[in-house]
């Protein structure tokens, strides 16, 4: 069993991000929301934290500057769909342009260079060198704090009233608005807890995982956490074992690199993407399933009156 410990952590070290910017989108878009700017969002908090280490910051203030560049970028999309009422799809779709090309642009110097400061591991004393299990708790500090967001997200949605009215939102805006909630205000605090989980995403690959930077550091994992969310079915725990699943195909193509195994490169980083549209056709052949789940508000504006 020992010889599939790599393989496992590898899995689990790919499924973090995929958590924490699916977890911000699922908010989002129960709140009606259809954000497709995650992938531009990451890159965004990418650059952020690795450009904070690079000029001598710490990790935590790389997180807050992550978290506070996808709140700018996130920002910028609310105020663009719902107050200015323009195309959520669009706009998401402009901000993943907008993203890669300025942290391509703006992280042009730090290319090939190593991360000075970057989340180390902390295991767990006894429970880190169990077998199958120990990669659990060998995490570094974003890791449990995925584990811990994931857990806090499911307790607020579907514990709390203020998740009940974060959902009402997403079912019937205009409803809501009847019963006195602010629908605009609750949309943009949804869309705004997206960026900074998309940071989070990002700052995790930069200095974290890779602890480099290069163009592209996020390698279209954001349009993964999008599937990712559809797949689940706006649940959280099922965004968790999606991403598990999607991760685990991730650390399969690392495993079988490093155990020597003679595959194309190309074939290898191409096993998410292929392992996304077969879940996807999956899910998509219930159609049912999906109108059962799906906020009935997703992606659709709402002008919010007196």
């Amino acid at each position: 069993m020992d010889r599939f410990d790599p393989l496992i952590a590898s899995g689990i070290a790919a499924a973090i991000p995929l958590v924490f910017a699916a977890l911000g989108e699922l908010v989002a878009e129960r709140a009606g929301v259809l954000n497709l700017g995650v992938e531009g969002m990451m890159l965004i908090g990418a650059l952020a934290a690795f450009a904070t280490v690079a000029v001598g910051g710490g990790v935590t203030l790389a997180l807050g500057a992550a978290m506070l560049a996808g709140i700018a970028a996130a920002s910028a999309f609310a105020i663009l769909t719902l107050t200015l009422q323009a195309s959520q799809v669009a706009a998401g779709l402009a901000l993943t342009i907008l993203g890669t090309g300025v942290s391509a642009f703006l992280g042009r110097g730090y290319v090939g260079f190593r991360a000075p400061a970057t989340f180390e591991d902390l295991p767990v004393p006894f429970l880190s060198g169990l077998p199958v299990i120990g990669p659990l708790f060998s995490l570094n500090l974003l890791g449990y704090a995925a584990v811990a967001m994931l857990a806090l997200t499911a307790w607020f949605l579907f514990h709390t009233r203020a998740g009940l009215a974060l959902r009402a939102v997403g079912e019937s805006p205009a409803v809501a608005h009847a019963l006195g909630l602010r629908v605009t205000r609750i949309r943009y605090a949804a869309t705004l807890f997206g960026g900074a989980m998309a940071g989070v995403a990002g700052c995790y690959y930069a200095v974290a995982q890779f602890k480099m930077w290069q163009e592209g550091l996020t390698a279209g994992n954001g349009w993964i956490a999008l599937a990712l969310v559809v797949f689940a079915t706006w649940r959280p725990w099922r965004t968790a074992l999606g991403a598990l699943l999607f991760g685990g195909v991730t650390g399969f193509g690392l495993y079988l690199q490093a155990a020597g195994v003679h595959v194309s490169p190309f074939v290898l980083g191409s096993l998410p993407y292929l392992a996304t549209i077969v879940a996807l056709v999956a899910v998509s052949a219930s159609p049912q399933l999906l109108r059962r789940h799906a906020p009935a508000a997703l992606g659709k504006p709402y002008f919010e009156g007196d």
